[in-house]
């Protein structure tokens, strides 16, 4: 192939031959040239420098920079298979670092690893990280060494004092993807850049050719920052001009206006509140009332510390769909909390929402449930109620998405607590209006997917950040059993003397139990590790009626419970008849019981910030003060012990979703996966990188308003095209 043929997209095998190209796509899904190019390092080694092998996690491929601080040797009798009986042999290498953290290397039947593995050599192995006798360990792992002697050849693809790292697997390790990209780069000619230069020069970029080359093979940490800074802008590039461009799209989109009524429900339902909304409850109000009055569809988040009044601003808004004709549907993610919302809308609007009945007002609607446990015949009902119109609002599981629930004329959707929500689930409700329905999502601590979101300004954001009246705060402390295990006892004194006082407690743990079972609030096990495994509310529940909290009324609670045990134990705990409520995550949101002052969760390391942030929400809702204690066995210093340490200290949503975002990464912001092991983001950081993702906004908001469709920017539609396909862009749409 000629060298002027070479681009990025050139198949690989053209460039590296069958064997090299087979291996990056069967193991790293790299096909092209620009697939491999765009494979950036993970990291940067300085030789002098060293990992902090502490960090590791079990289970996990991982490149380990380290020294040889010792080695040895030794025979034994195999006890094994057909070597049964036969001598063999196991080289074990300790690694280390000057922060104390070491890693053993161990290799069966490879005596003259002893000669290689000389302590005081520096080198990079590569494995996964195991643990045998409570020690770290890497079982047979590649490795090149950094010094002189063996693997001279291998450390030649490391030339330069800054090593890159790659993301790596077993069978294709760092030092194979540099070769490659070493070979592609001395033969890839220099790439086209799509970046218009007037932009390049008042923002002082690099040439994407030189930032490509620099991301790979840097002559030195400020040539590197700054091949960063450029292939940063390209990201945040793309995605804010995606963004911007499919938002100017939808302003097109015809929705039908939901105005506002003098004399209708919503006016009726404010006049009849028993107390004043809070001044954010107005203000977030007249945004989404303005929002709705609009022809084209709202796209709103709204964010509000738990019990800020969230349902109460998307109620008023339901009602005001009601009044132009329209209708409205609350998507909740369990059973408790559709029936609990259901409730509490019905007894909100009393007479409002019994339209038919004898007892009606006269500007009344219907308020109907839908659930998967819904009878035959109760479930033809609302179906039919739904078609004709006659119900105004509905609430309901995941069975509003299924085939067959249609409407008369959906006019607003409300998704609560969204991040319970796969994007495709939300979107499939929205789909079933003649016309793209308005849309509000609301959440109580942002993930950091709609974190992300909101950044990038795919969502209009409103924030409720004030509590109603009458709210108590929320005391959070950690419970370290294993350094303090009185603390333990000490809360389960502090629970009874909260029983005493006549007010309830909840206890999470992360597991149902009945391990041969499995269910979707189950926590597993981080890892085979020597941990045990998490707690389970069907073992600790009978654990506590014999044990510390003997004597007290105590209920289970639980997604595998039929939904009208568990309808039947919330009922039971809400009127007082139940002391305790030992639960898994299904209590995680909506559930409302302003006597609950007091929450206990187990393991509180085996949860996510969110989870934790939303829990203890679950108290402190009336007038007593809350108190949530985080238990774990995490020692002090541990990244989980850190992250509750974080999550006692502030009730913050907000700082909690930054913390969660630090923790997790974004997500993919360009597809459906909400944690953030497959982010398409590369090298942006929506929390370090948020004013570089302004400063591209404003670029793409300013190019799009000239050129919507780039017709005049073939080169950046192209870029576009490879960084956001069409599939990923049309997922932002849904998000």
């Amino acid at each position: 192939m000629e060298l002027a043929d070479i681009d990025l997209t050139t198949p690989l095998s053209k460039v590296l031959g069958g064997n090299g190209a087979k291996l990056l796509a069967e193991h790293l899904d790299l096909h092209t040239v620009g697939d491999l190019v765009y494979h950036f390092p993970r990291r940067y080694e300085e030789r002098g420098e060293h990992t902090d092998i502490r960090a590791l996690e079990i289970d996990t491929d991982v490149t380990v920079f380290g020294q040889v601080k010792r080695v040895n040797a030794r025979q034994f009798v195999q006890q094994r298979g057909n070597t049964r009986g036969k001598r063999g042999s196991l080289v074990e290498a300790v690694i280390g670092d000057d922060s104390g953290g070491e890693i053993s290397v161990t290799f069966f039947n490879q005596p003259w690893r002893e000669n290689q593995l000389r302590p005081g050599r520096w080198g990079l192995f590569s494995g996964k990280v195991g643990r045998f006798n409570q020690k770290l360990q890497l079982n047979q792992p590649d490795y090149v060494l950094l010094d002189a002697g063996e693997g001279e050849e291998a450390v030649e693809e490391f030339a330069g004092a800054i090593i890159p790292v790659y993301p790596a697997t077993a069978r294709v390790p760092t030092w194979r993807i540099a070769s490659a990209v070493r070979t592609v780069l001395d033969v890839l000619p220099p790439t086209p850049d799509p970046v218009p230069s007037t932009m390049r020069a008042t923002r002082r970029l690099s040439s994407l050719d030189k930032a490509l080359r620099e991301i790979h093979r840097p002559e030195s940490q400020q040539s590197l920052a700054i091949a960063r800074r450029r292939l940063k802008w390209d990201e945040a590039f793309a995605l804010q001009l995606t963004l911007v461009q499919r938002k100017k799209r939808a302003e097109d989109w015809p929705a039908v206006p939901r105005p506002r009524r003098a004399d209708g429900l919503l006016a009726a339902f404010d006049a009849g509140l028993p107390y004043e909304l809070t001044r954010g409850q107005r203000d977030v109000g007249e945004e989404i009332a303005a929002d709705l009055e609009r022809a084209h569809p709202m796209h709103r988040l709204l964010q509000g510390e738990v019990g800020s009044g969230k349902t109460l601003c998307a109620l008023r808004a339901m009602l005001q769909v009601v009044d132009a004709g329209g209708q409205a549907a609350m998507l909740a993610p369990t059973e408790v909390l559709a029936a609990q919302h259901h409730r509490n809308v019905t007894d909100l609007l009393g007479a409002m929402a019994r339209a038919g009945e004898l007892d009606a007002a006269p500007e009344a609607t219907r308020v109907t449930l839908l659930t998967g446990s819904l009878g035959a015949a109760a479930r033809r009902k609302v179906l039919e109620d739904l078609r004709s119109g006659t119900a105004g609002i509905v609430v309901g599981t995941h069975a509003l998405l299924y085939e067959g629930v249609d409407f008369a004329d959906l006019g607003l959707v409300v998704v609560d607590e969204q991040h319970r929500f796969g994007v495709e689930q939300r979107d499939a409700l929205r789909t079933k209006a003649d016309q793209p329905p308005h849309v509000l999502v609301m959440t109580a601590t942002p993930i950091p997917r709609t974190v992300a979101m909101t950044v990038f300004g795919d969502l209009e954001t409103s924030v409720l950040s004030q509590l109603p009246r009458g709210r108590s705060p929320i005391a959070s402390h950690v419970v370290p059993v294993t350094e303090k295990p009185a603390f333990l006892d000490r809360g389960w004194r502090r629970l009874r003397e909260e029983v005493a006082k006549g007010h309830q407690a909840y206890i999470v743990c992360p597991r149902i139990g009945d391990a041969a079972k499995s269910d979707g609030e189950d926590v597993p096990p981080a890892g085979d590790d020597g941990r045990r495994p998490p707690v389970a509310v069907l073992d600790v529940a009978p654990q506590l009626e014999e044990g510390p909290l003997h004597g007290l009324r105590i209920g289970i609670l639980h997604g595998r419970l039929p939904a009208e045990e568990k309808d039947t134990v919330m009922r039971t705990f809400s009127e007082g008849r139940l002391d305790v409520l030992v639960a898994t995550t299904v209590i995680e949101v909506g559930v409302d019981v302003p006597n609950s002052t007091m929450m206990m969760i187990l393991d509180a390391d085996r949860f996510g910030v969110s989870q934790l942030h939303q829990l203890r929400g679950r108290v402190g809702r009336g007038s007593a003060p809350g108190l949530c204690l985080l238990v774990t066995e995490s020692g002090d210093g541990t990244p989980a012990r850190t992250r509750l340490d974080a999550v006692a200290s502030t009730t913050d949503g907000f700082k909690l979703a930054e913390l969660d975002l630090e923790q997790r990464r974004e997500g993919d912001v360009l597809g459906a996966s909400q944690s953030g092991h497959r982010s398409h983001l590369r090298l942006l950081s929506l929390l370090r990188d948020a004013e570089l993702i302004g400063e591209a906004r404003a670029e793409a908001t300013e190019l799009i308003a000239e050129d919507r469709e780039l017709e005049r920017h073939p080169a950046l539609a192209a870029t576009i095209a490879r960084l956001v396909d069409e599939e990923r862009a049309e997922y932002l749409e849904k998000g």
